[in-house]
């Protein structure tokens, strides 16, 4: 059955630029819903660097992907924006006018949202798993073999196989063994690159038997009807193993795709959405577009202008959601109001 959401704005995207999109919409008491195909918060600096060093942030003369996005959300708290994860925008409809725009958004998921702006913020697109390549694995997708979790549930009391040597795979190893009836880890080498908690707590879980760890390829899926029964193992000594599988973990990275939003009608350019300097509104009023996945004249592919856009598209987003309100511009160090919506005194 699906669900309907009513909100002030959504934002298509938990990256650092939609998140700090949330904190200027928040200041202005505007409500957001924020929607993404990963697992969690922050884009490409939790999946791609989360313990890489940045520098250019104002401020901050060094922070890591994953130190940033923590101190971004804890900056949005008092606003209590609420996440939709592991779902992607398969649809956008347009419902109202030029000067007082509002819109229908569905995901994939089966949820669907009433809005009245959306603030596209989703990088240089969504995030697509790269898939093994298996012969007829797309028969087996999204009943036994998954590329996310989204209902813990549905390892439960199950043959787990889990495949990969980043955070991902070795998160969800952890997680899902005390659920699952077994669990089977598969990587290609026995070097990892995930954090050094998690290898440790891993490694612990192999040595107490309570998970195995295999290393090579898996070649080859078996099963009926969108459920698998067993995965075949290659070694990387050239041995092969039938391995009981019932859910199947590929996490082979991920690759960048422009996604639905190709079909939104925003005037595309090179995979990029166009959009005014003014107040990064696209061609369609009420949709605005910040971060990487926008274009225009001397754009800069830094975080630090993604906040910027989000802060001016804020403020535009204003005269669609309050339209009968004057908004008079307040700085964060003088006004009393704002103080208290931040919780400070």
């Amino acid at each position: 059955m699906s669900e309907t959401i009513e909100t002030d704005v959504v934002i298509v995207g938990a990256g650092p630029a939609g998140l700090f999109a949330v904190f200027e919409l928040g200041l202005l008491d505007i409500r957001a819903h924020l929607i993404d195909i990963l697992p969690r918060a922050g884009g490409q600096c939790s999946e791609l660097y989360p313990e890489k060093p940045i520098y250019d942030i104002p401020g901050l003369p060094v922070v890591t992907g994953l130190g940033l996005t923590d101190d971004l959300l804890k900056q949005i708290e008092p606003f209590h924006p609420t996440f939709h994860f592991n779902e992607m925008v398969e649809t956008l409809e347009s419902k109202g006018t030029a000067e007082k725009p509002s819109f229908i958004v569905g995901t994939d998921a089966g949820k669907t949202f009433k809005t009245k702006v959306v603030i596209v913020a989703a990088g240089g697109g969504s995030f697509q798993p790269k898939k093994p390549p298996i012969a007829g694995i797309e028969a087996f997708e999204q009943k036994s073999v998954f590329y996310a979790v989204r209902r813990v549930e549905d390892f439960r009391g199950k043959d787990v196989v889990i495949v990969g040597g980043g955070d991902s795979a070795l998160d969800w190893t952890l997680n899902l063994q005390p659920v699952a009836k077994s669990l089977t880890l598969v990587h290609r080498r026995d070097a990892f690159r995930a954090a050094p908690h998690s290898v440790k707590a891993m490694q612990d879980l192999v040595a107490a038997g309570k998970i195995s760890f295999k290393l090579g390829q898996v070649t080859d899926v078996k099963g009926a009807d969108g459920e698998l029964a067993s995965a075949m193992l290659k070694g990387n000594d050239g041995s092969e193993t039938q391995l009981p599988c019932e859910r199947l973990m590929p996490f082979f990275g991920l690759t960048m795709k422009l996604g639905p939003v190709a079909n939104w009608g925003l005037n595309l350019h090179e995979n990029l959405i166009p959009v005014d300097t003014e107040k990064f509104e696209t061609n369609h009023p009420g949709i605005f577009a910040i971060g990487d996945i926008n274009t225009y004249p001397g754009k800069l592919k830094l975080i630090l202008c993604g906040f910027h856009e989000g802060a001016l598209a804020a403020q535009r987003a204003h005269r669609y959601v309050y339209p009968e309100r004057k908004l008079l511009f307040q700085y964060t160090t003088s006004s009393t109001n704002l103080q208290k919506k931040l919780g400070v005194s």
